[in-house]
């Protein structure tokens, strides 16, 4: 006989504009036992907003493993739960994928409420390719990790996507002038709220536009890949150990590597030999 649990709905609400949620997250809200919050406190805004009054429990990222447990103890129970985090969509840079993996693993249903998310709607505004594109986040705090995490990214050829936060973003830029040069960027702060603004550029452009900016809120940088016309054979070749050390085989990174740049295959395995 099969266990009845509740339901894990991933609530996306809005990230900063409270008119920016989906009637069917409003329904779901109402509807849930329970609703799992990254902060109660900032959550009731919107909740009383809505008219919404359900019992709230606490989903801390720094207590995510200990209170994830007490979430799948109400799940168990048959409570439905709704995880919504302070803004956009839960596990996303935000906690929730602690506790979505042990829903999962128990066999718990685990539903989207699909909306709101900045990466998405900061990238539909840069004006940079969205063909393809790789969520990175946001970068280590120290200057030596954050470097490294770029020197890594700097072959990639697809747009990037970066959040990073006001009294870092300055370090962040210029570390990033360092290592992909002047490529062009798209810098969005405050996404959805009453100060958004959107600065696009080359990347020492935008450094000097922030400059005469007020620096506050949350930031999206979206930056464009590297050229394929640019990456010389040693690139390319960097290209191919860099798919090896994330368990590619020899000949399917080169492979890979060669199909993408127009580059001999053979030479490719032969160089990385050496």
């Amino acid at each position: 006989m099969k266990r009845v649990t509740g339901i894990l709905y991933i609530v996306a609400t809005p990230i900063g504009n409270l008119e920016d949620i989906t009637l069917r997250a409003l329904r779901v809200l109402k509807e849930v036992n329970v609703i799992a919050a990254e902060d109660t406190r900032h959550s009731l805004k919107l909740l009383n907003h809505y008219g919404i009054s359900k019992q709230l429990v606490s989903y801390w990222g720094a207590k995510e493993k200990v209170r994830a447990e007490n979430v799948l103890k109400k799940l168990r129970s048959g409570q439905s739960v709704a995880l919504i985090s302070d803004a956009g969509t839960p596990g996303i840079s935000d906690p929730g994928a602690v506790l979505i993996k042990k829903a999962i693993d128990e066999g718990i249903d685990v539903i989207s409420i699909p909306g709101p998310s900045a990466s998405i709607s900061a990238l539909s505004i840069s004006g940079l390719p969205t063909e393809e594109f790789t969520f990175i986040g946001f970068l280590p705090q120290k200057h030596s990790q954050r470097q490294k995490v770029l020197k890594e990214l700097s072959l990639e050829h697809r747009t990037l996507i970066f959040y990073e936060a006001p009294h870092r973003i300055f370090e962040t830029l210029q570390d990033m002038e360092e290592i992909f040069g002047e490529r062009k960027i798209a810098l969005i702060k405050e996404i959805t709220k009453i100060h958004e603004e959107a600065l696009r550029g080359s990347i020492s452009d935008i450094f000097d536009k922030l400059q005469k900016t007020t620096i506050a809120g949350e930031y999206v940088i979206i930056v464009e890949g590297k050229k394929k016309e640019e990456v010389s054979f040693d690139e390319a070749l960097g290209e191919v150990r860099a798919f090896m050390k994330k368990g590619k085989g020899r000949k399917e990174a080169a492979k890979m590597v060669s199909e993408q740049y127009g580059l001999s295959k053979k030479e490719l395995y032969d160089r990385s030999l050496e």
